[in-house]
């Protein structure tokens, strides 16, 4: 690390010494310094954009210029003339001020070239073609040579450290803001500007009175020539796989149109290389821009996820078969009307292998430790339809609705085989489906008054069914020796099983019903420029029926029920049957008042809940009916147009959802059983923030920051007893408080051509377990460090180097572990020759563990041709895992384990590609 610093050091120092550092001030007519002036330099020999900076608050600027050479400078500023003045860089420093006059002192001189970044009041807006090399080819290929935005792990978009919430084209949704369906699907040789929308308010009339410091959006400006016309690519590719009986195939149509008047966007996408164009959890996760009413009240509803969400990340697939089919269009039939959509069907089919070597937490406990190896196929249908109007008559009225239907059918076949309980087939399956309806009204009575009302309705319906079948012998049921008996034994004689046949095949099934409103009113009164106060009136109700039941399939194919003589706390006996409802009320009035005084925004609040809580278990009611204050506060300091801090403190209710509720047995899996507790309360959370953030174009530096602390009291926690590896788990409100405090930094300068970026993280939590009727604390404190310096040529090649090291140390119970990693990538890319572009990402991963060190490598690399930069065709080759790796390592910890995983991977492909550019 000592010798990699030397040479970055070594290497800047050089290249510095190479370069003039021109400064001065920017000032009006008067003498007063202009904030955010734009300044350029432009090579005279090359006509290329050599430096560029925008002014600080005192009117400073810094070019760093190539030595020995001739620019001509240009000074611009809204509403003033651009000044222009040829100057010469020899080999020492300049210092020159700039003066701009007023509209009408002489004539306009000529922009020769574009600035790469301006800012206008809360919008940053990027020159596109500024930061291209020629290599890109999506949108996220030149986001991420933006200062100040970020990608991250996810494929979300970050600014300034706030996730971007919408993304939009000329104006218009693209699949209801979708971040990550844009970045991986817009052509990259599209984009014009990129403008990042700060303080973004999806309703103009609220913008001044509603909460919106971290909200951000992204609207992309088409270049000319793309309105009115279908623009973007079809790729089709086919490769060789190590299986002789398998071909590697690629098709993906991915077409644009946009007018004035209505836009449709159309992805297609047909491959089995493992790239699918939207995978299964990113589906899982479109949320087609609704946003609960409640979500600043203070209350907390869980409504739980019983369908698979756990499929697979299509990264971490042995091989991966993807089709879809996904379109979009708006259409303005008037100017008040608007109307948008969305029509996405996906499907998915998946092999994976897992191979896990597992240790308990307590050693002391006598929880053997496991290996296993998991092999498994899924399949996943899934399809979403979105239709939404917008009419806005004239500026004080604006009405919203939209509605958004989901259905999918997945399933989930697994064979494990256990080094404790031997081998198990399972089979999951479900197929749920949600209506989500949300309508929006917005009056402005006048000038100080402002009414809003939001509301949102939503049923869904989930109907898993689960199967196992584990290896019985029926002979050493009764032995007296109890290793000599199955694993299972003292489990299947717990749940009440039929021992006498040579297997066990236990089968559940379960239904979840669910109906929520969710809605509120709220009025604002103006009191003054710098301050106004909101009324709340909302309420959220909801219902969910859960009905489940555990069975044994006998040989000829009837269903036992059994009978457990397993019994909760109390000593009652459990059954295998659920029938629960449960009904959730909460009614608030709130209020907040927002005022600013100088630098210094405060905003107070405050709401009072009635909750009503009831669930009903065979004839049994059980409720429980209380009020509740919760207060929240924000205060914020604008040091800068850019630089701020800002604190946030908020307490939370939270309640769990039905399946926590529920008294009969639940099989989570074969080896994993729970039930449920309806005295369950609502637990209590306490959250604090404190955010810093500053963009400064001035001296080209980004600094983010964010601390949160958290600590939950009254925490619906889990009892877990083992029974060899086989828990069974029920709920409670712990009277031990948990707790978590996480810090993240960020840091990113320019020099010049080159990027450098710090990024720190850490985390420390304190979690109460329990452990066959023991409590004990897990401590967990997770540091990481990701250093980065990357080039941003235009013309000459780039490359990013960075390095990962994280340690993570826990103390489980009795057990302490510490999980070292380190992780060096390298990318380099290149546009040559004005027709071959190379691409290339190496990365290395190292984890030491307890001693151990393992170790594993990816490699991608794709090498294209077009015959210029406007050819219409193009061919590639491209090769994933060129190192042919069969597994990823890594060490993780669980609240109640330590594992050592091996998930395996698709093999070495090499695909020959043709892109043809519309």
């Amino acid at each position: 690390m000592k010798k990699i610093n030397l040479l970055l050091a070594l290497f800047f120092s050089v290249y510095g010494f190479s370069q003039v550092k021109m400064q001065g001030v920017v000032k009006d007519s008067l003498g007063a310094p202009l904030e955010l002036a734009n300044v350029i330099a432009i090579n005279n020999e090359t006509k290329a954009l050599e430096s560029y900076a925008i002014t600080n608050d005192k009117g400073r600027y810094i070019l760093a210029l190539g030595k020995n050479a001739k620019y001509n400078v240009q000074v611009s500023y809204i509403g003033l003339k651009t000044a222009s003045e040829v100057i010469e860089a020899k080999e020492v420093d300049i210092n020159k001020d700039f003066t701009l006059l007023p509209d009408n002192a002489l004539d306009a001189v000529e922009l020769t070239y574009e600035m790469p970044v301006t800012i206008k009041g809360d919008t940053i807006i990027y020159n596109a073609d500024s930061f291209k090399n020629g290599s890109e080819r999506k949108l996220e290929d030149v986001l991420e040579k933006l200062p100040g935005v970020e990608i991250n792990e996810n494929g979300q978009i970050e600014v300034e450290g706030n996730q971007v919430q919408k993304i939009t084209v000329n104006g218009k949704d693209f699949f209801d803001g979708d971040t990550k369906l844009a970045t991986e699907n817009i052509p990259s040789n599209a984009v014009d500007k990129i403008e990042v929308l700060r303080n973004f308010s999806e309703v103009g009339q609220l913008r001044s009175v509603t909460n919106n410091q971290n909200n951000v959006a992204i609207n992309i400006k088409l270049k000319e020539g793309k309105e009115n016309f279908w623009f973007g690519d079809i790729t089709v590719g086919v490769g060789d796989a190590p299986s002789p009986n398998d071909e590697l195939y690629l098709v993906q149509p991915k077409l644009f149109y946009y007018s004035p008047k209505y836009s449709i966007n159309v992805i297609g996408d047909m491959n089995n290389i493992g790239e699918p164009a939207l995978s299964n959890r990113d589906l899982r996760s479109f949320g087609g821009g609704f946003r609960s009413p409640s979500r600043e009240s203070g209350t907390q509803l869980n409504l739980g996820n019983n369908g698979l969400s756990g499929l697979t990340n299509s990264r971490n697939a042995q091989s991966i078969e993807s089709k879809l089919l996904a379109t979009n269009f708006s259409y303005s039939p008037k100017n008040t009307l608007d109307l948008s959509g969305f029509l996405i069907f996906n499907t998915t089919r998946l092999s994976t292998r897992q191979e896990s070597f597992i240790r308990y937490t307590d050693t002391d406990l006598g929880i053997p430790d496991e290996e296993t190896i998991n092999t498994g196929r899924e399949a996943s249908d899934q399809g979403l339809a979105k239709l939404s109007a917008s009419y806005k008559p004239n500026v004080n009225n604006q009405l919203d609705y939209d509605l958004l239907a989901r259905l999918s059918k997945d399933s989930e076949r697994q064979t494990e085989l256990s080094s404790v309980l031997g081998e198990t087939s399972q089979l999951d399956e479900v197929t749920p489906f949600s209506i989500n309806q949300n309508l929006n009204y917005y009056y402005t009575l006048n000038e100080n008054n402002i009414f809003a009302l939001e509301a949102q309705h939503l049923i869904s319906n989930e109907d898993p069914f689960y199967n196992a079948v584990l290896q019985n012998d029926p002979d050493n049921n009764n032995d007296p020796d109890p290793s000599n008996r199955d694993a299972y034994d003292n489990t299947a004689e717990s749940l009440g099983l039929d021992q006498t046949l040579n297997t066990y095949n236990l089968g559940q099934n379960e239904l979840v019903k669910t109906s929520q409103l969710d809605a509120k009113l709220d009025y604002y009164n103006i009191l003054g420029p710098k301050s106004n106060i909101s009324f709340t009136f909302g309420t959220i109700l909801s219902k969910q029926d859960y009905d489940s039941d555990i069975f044994q399939f006998l040989n000829d194919g009837s269903a036992f029920t059994p009978t457990p003589s397993i019994t909760d706390s109390d000593g009652n006996l459990l059954g295998v049957v659920n029938n629960t409802q449960y009904n959730f009320s909460d009614i608030y009035v709130g209020t907040r008042y927002n005022v600013r005084t100088g630098k210094f925004t405060f905003r107070p609040g405050l709401s009072i809940h009635a909750y009503g809580n009831q669930n009903i278990q065979f004839g049994e009611k059980f409720e429980d009916n209380f009020f509740r204050v919760l207060p929240d506060f924000e205060a914020r300091v604008q040091f800068k147009k850019s630089e701020s801090l800002q604190f946030n403190y908020r307490m939370n209710n939270q309640f769990t959802d039905v399946t926590n509720l529920a008294e009969g047995l639940v099989l989570n899996s074969f080896d994993a059983l729970s039930f449920g507790n309806a005295e369950l309360q609502n637990g209590l959370s306490h959250s604090l923030s404190l955010r810093y953030q500053s963009f400064n174009l001035f001296n080209n530096t980004n600094v983010f920051a964010f601390v949160n602390y958290n600590k939950n009291i009254d925490q619906i926690r889990s009892i877990a007893n083992f029974d060899n590896v086989i828990t069974t788990n029920t709920f409670f409100n712990s009277q031990f408080a948990d707790e978590t405090l996480t810090a993240f930094g960020s840091w990113q300068k320019r020099f010049g051509k080159f990027i450098t970026r710090m990024r720190a993280n850490f985390n420390y939590s304190l979690r109460n377990q329990f452990i066959q009727g023991r409590q004990s604390v897990n401590e967990s404190f997770n540091q990481s460090y990701s250093p980065e310096v990357r080039t941003n040529f235009r013309e000459a090649p780039n490359v990013r180097l960075r390095y990962t090291y994280s340690i993570n140390d826990n103390q489980q119970g009795s057990r302490s572990t510490q999980v070292i990693t380190n992780s060096p990538s390298v990318r380099f890319d290149a546009y040559i020759w004005d027709s071959v572009t190379f691409v290339t990402d190496f990365a290395y991963t190292n984890q030491n563990f307890e001693g151990t060190s393992e170790s594993f490598q990816t490699w991608s690399a794709r090498l294209g041709y077009r015959k210029d930069r406007d050819a219409k065709w193009e061919f590639e080759v491209r090769a994933n895992n060129i190192l042919n790796i069969d597994a990823n390592i890594s060490n993780n910890v669980t609240n109640f384990s330590v594992r050592n995983d091996a998930v395996f991977l698709q093999p070495r492909f090499i695909t020959l590609r043709a892109i043809y550019t519309l």
